[in-house]
């Protein structure tokens, strides 16, 4: 337990944080990987030169610091954390490192501000914070060896289909190179994926939605080959995948993991919104609830530039023939001459509140929806405007999360 001092000192450094919390990461980040170059091989390198997950420690470290007198309510931060961390093997005797070079950066970036005071303060809070995560992922761990078919760490997986379902999307089918059983995940779970690419000094790990249903044979990712740019690592992996991974080879899988899940007991209907490659795991809640819940009325609405760029396109649509429950609709931003001739979408430029409230059968629904982060901040700010519970809304960032707090008002 804190003392009423310690929390006094970390609550005053509250305002501090709010404007200095991106510089003190960064910083962090720097010395550490200088130290400890062998933590390279857990990060996403195209976050950390874009910036993404220094704002996303910067975040929590605020809304650690915000809430330090009533942690338990950032629990669901730290769950979602611990799955990112516990699916790319973060561990135990890791958490001492990161909290030495947090405390040094901290000290570098606000000098004399950083009294011994409060640096102790934050010392104490930080073993706290640290220990909370422990704790939930040593949980964790057990959980992905104990259930039927699970593991340890990372797994050979052998790719037995590839398949092409857009100019820039391709389904990999993996199966247990040993032939043994496959562990059960919930619609909307993701897999770290660990690859050695030739030339490269480090492992690189890239977590991608698990795009089938649960109960298959197999896990299917559906990877969108990203643009991979001089100095930018972004896309590196997917690049890898798309140009050099074919079938019959093996790829390295962790457990599934992930919070955002579908709600298996929820009856109420069901909206689901992606756009981009965020339909991955709106693709795999899609199917399991049209089969385990066939009477249940499901929306399924996604944002693509055009027909050539829109992936799974098919099997959406064969879902919603067979039942009449379920209905799709598609944006596409920019349609082809062949689109338009083939009335192959529904609505031309982007999403927008007016079209939701046509398409949406009921307002009593649950909402999930991912994408790219401005995609749905225009999503979440709609539905906010229309007057849909928080409660009711759930969604995903693919990589560091971040704030959809900041989206525009839209006019109901």
């Amino acid at each position: 337990m804190l003392s009423s001092r310690t929390i006094e000192i970390i609550k005053s450094t509250v305002p501090v944080l709010e404007r200095h919390g991106t510089t003190i990461t960064k910083r962090f980040y720097q010395t550490m990987f200088a130290a400890h170059p062998e933590l390279l091989n857990l990060f996403n390198h195209a976050n950390q030169s874009q910036g993404r997950q220094q704002t996303a420690l910067a975040n929590v470290v605020y809304a650690a610091a915000l809430h330090i007198d009533k942690l338990e309510s950032i629990l669901p931060v730290v769950k979602q954390i611990a799955h990112k961390h516990r699916s790319l093997g973060v561990k135990a005797d890791q958490y001492p490192i990161v909290g030495k070079y947090l405390l040094a950066a901290i000290k570098d970036v606000l000098g004399d501000a950083a009294t011994d005071e409060i640096l102790q303060a934050w010392a104490e809070a930080y073993g706290i914070i640290a220990n909370v995560f422990i704790e939930v992922e040593a949980g964790m761990y057990a959980q992905a060896v104990r259930q039927d078919g699970g593991w340890a760490g990372f797994k050979a997986f052998r790719v037995a289909r590839k398949v092409e379902e857009s100019h820039a999307v391709a389904s990999f089918y993996l199966v247990p190179a040993d032939g043994g059983a496959l562990a059960a995940f919930e619609p909307g779970q993701y897999i770290s994926v660990r690859v050695d690419i030739p030339g490269e000094k480090n492992t690189h790990i890239r977590q991608y939605s698990l795009s089938d249903a649960p109960g298959k044979p197999y896990y299917r990712i559906s990877v969108k080959r990203e643009s991979e740019l001089p100095g930018n690592p972004a896309g590196k992996v997917s690049s890898y995948l798309h140009a050099q991974i074919g079938e019959g080879d093996v790829l390295w899988l962790s457990a599934p993991a992930g919070e955002f899940v579908l709600d298996r007991a929820d009856t109420r209907p069901l909206v689901l919104i992606s756009g981009g490659v965020g339909l991955t795991p709106m693709v795999s809640m899609l199917k399991y609830a049209a089969e385990a819940q066939p009477q249940r009325e499901i929306a399924f609405i996604h944002a693509a530039r055009s027909g050539e760029a829109h992936a799974l396109r098919r099997e959406a649509e064969e879902i919603a023939a067979r039942n009449p429950h379920v209905s799709v609709h598609w944006c596409y931003s920019r349609p082809s001459e062949r689109d338009r001739e083939t009335a192959a979408f529904h609505k031309e430029g982007y999403i927008d509140l007016p079209w939701l409230k046509r398409v949406i059968p009921a307002t009593d629904a649950s909402f999930y929806f991912c994408g790219p982060t401005p995609f749905m901040k225009t999503v979440y700010g709609a539905l906010r405007a229309w007057g849909i519970a928080e409660s009711r809304i759930r969604f995903e960032f693919f990589g560091p999360s971040g704030s959809l707090e900041d989206a525009e008002t839209v006019q109901a």
